[in-house]
């Protein structure tokens, strides 16, 4: 099957031809017909499936030109990254049908992103917190949207974004279509279909969980993180097939740190992108990777969906990640269109648990291959994985309330006079022993 059976017009298969493009992915061949057919859609697939293009083709193929210039598409996605990509595969896409396009996203100055708005536009992306502020500031017409579209749903119910979610679905006119992506059906997405879209056809690309068929994968053993630096190091010196690199940690600070221990030797090559990173600093690192100014990159999870690279050759992941489906989405940055890719783990004793839990998810266990004989092993443990000491701590016991005494203690003798008021007669007693009167005047 090709893209012609889709029944495209021309100026879509126009753009699909000049990107090179002439198979459809599985995700995309199931989803085309139903969604042209009007119905609510569910579809899950793994990340690098081609879930963009399985909705962006039948919706632009349905799209009709209007004079009113408000959004008739609504695309929600979790993070800017991916508000960048999706904003990318419209325009490609719609290079000959001019359809016009919008990116909003937070961080960026939101009078500059109404002003946009005001000029109008076909097709609006956003991330859901931008996008229910610009809603209630009246930037576009919300009664607009005929087509909804939320992409990586389980990513966004993981990030928090439940209540704008639920927010901006009240906000949208009840009569439209609507088209929900996910790379893993986890409960919350399940409550969130059955509370509003509970007649949407389910369509599944791949069982949940199912690591994508062209992905090589290995791990290793490893005791401790300066170990797991040196082993990095080995593998990016002597492996030369290692051309673009995804690096993932665990945290906003591990990633600080792996990349202080790397940048020394690996200066103008390296790329290191998380949540706290500017929006533009992000970006232009996303771009570095892209044109292969930077050989790897080390990411956290929240943009694990977000950058979308052709020919990643691999993906490590220094730290496995707590939500095993996470993992998944990791390595599925890499063996995309039909390209081998190769996935490689570090894993802790601390890890294990991790690996397993990822295991039980895959149904299939990770190849574990020994460390390399002139790796050097590191001795030296960094501050959280030093063994904890617990100080024994000293109960006192506080009497009850009813036995303590008064707040207050005994006077000494030299504070303890009282304003007594004392004659004279009294005083020349105490001092002579007799009482001396004074004398009365001649």
């Amino acid at each position: 099957m090709n893209f012609k059976d889709f029944n495209l017009n021309k100026h879509l298969l126009r753009a699909l031809d000049e990107l090179d493009y002439t198979t459809p992915t599985t995700i995309q061949q199931k989803v085309f017909s139903v969604v042209m057919a009007g119905a609510d859609v569910c579809g899950i697939a793994q990340t690098g499936t081609g879930k963009t293009f399985a909705y962006l083709l039948p919706l632009l193929n349905l799209w009709k030109y209007s004079k009113d210039k408000d959004p008739q598409i609504l695309v929600v996605v979790p993070t800017r990254e991916l508000v960048t990509q999706v904003v990318e595969s419209v325009k490609k896409l719609g290079t000959y049908i001019s359809v016009d396009v919008v990116g909003v996203y937070g961080g960026a100055n939101i009078n500059t992103q109404k002003l946009e708005l005001q000029n109008g536009c076909d097709v609006l992306v956003a991330t859901p917190g931008r996008l229910y502020d610009l809603a209630m500031a009246g930037a576009f017409k919300v009664k607009s949207i005929k087509k909804l579209v939320i992409d990586e749903v389980d990513e966004m119910l993981n990030l928090g974004f439940r209540a704008q979610l639920k927010n901006i679905l009240d906000l949208l006119p009840p009569r439209r279509q609507n088209l929900l992506f996910s790379a893993t059906l986890i409960e919350e997405v399940e409550e969130l279909m059955n509370e509003y879209f509970d007649k949407a056809v389910r369509i599944e690309a791949a069982p949940a969980g199912t690591p994508v068929e062209n992905i090589i994968q290995e791990a290793y053993e490893v005791p401790n993180f300066y170990t797991k630096v040196n082993l990095l190091k080995l593998l990016l010196t002597e492996d030369n097939t290692m051309t673009k690199v995804l690096v993932f940690v665990a945290s906003k600070k591990l990633a600080d740190q792996l990349y202080e221990q790397l940048e020394p030797e690996f200066s103008g090559t390296i790329g290191i992108i998380h949540s706290n990173k500017e929006q533009n600093y992000r970006f232009n690192t996303v771009r570095q990777f892209k044109d292969g100014t930077f050989r790897f990159i080390i990411a956290t999870d929240i943009i694990a969906r977000g950058i979308d690279v052709a020919e990643v050759s691999h993906v490590i992941n220094f730290d496995l990640p707590q939500i095993p489906e996470n993992y998944i989405h990791r390595i599925g940055r890499t063996g995309r269109a039909d390209k081998k890719g190769i996935a490689i783990s570090f894993i802790t004793e601390k890890e294990q648990d991790r690996r397993q839990a990822i295991e039980d998810v895959m149904k299939m266990p990770i190849p574990l291959s020994p460390l390399p004989s002139h790796l050097q092993i590191s001795s030296v443990l960094t501050e959280d994985e030093q063994p904890k000491v617990y100080m024994k701590e000293i109960q006192v016991k506080v009497p009850k309330k009813e036995e303590r005494g008064a707040s207050f203690h005994d006077k000494s003798v030299k504070n303890s006079k009282t304003n007594k008021k004392t004659s004279y007669k009294d005083l020349m007693k105490k001092k002579y022993g007799k009482p001396i009167t004074r004398r009365g005047k001649k």
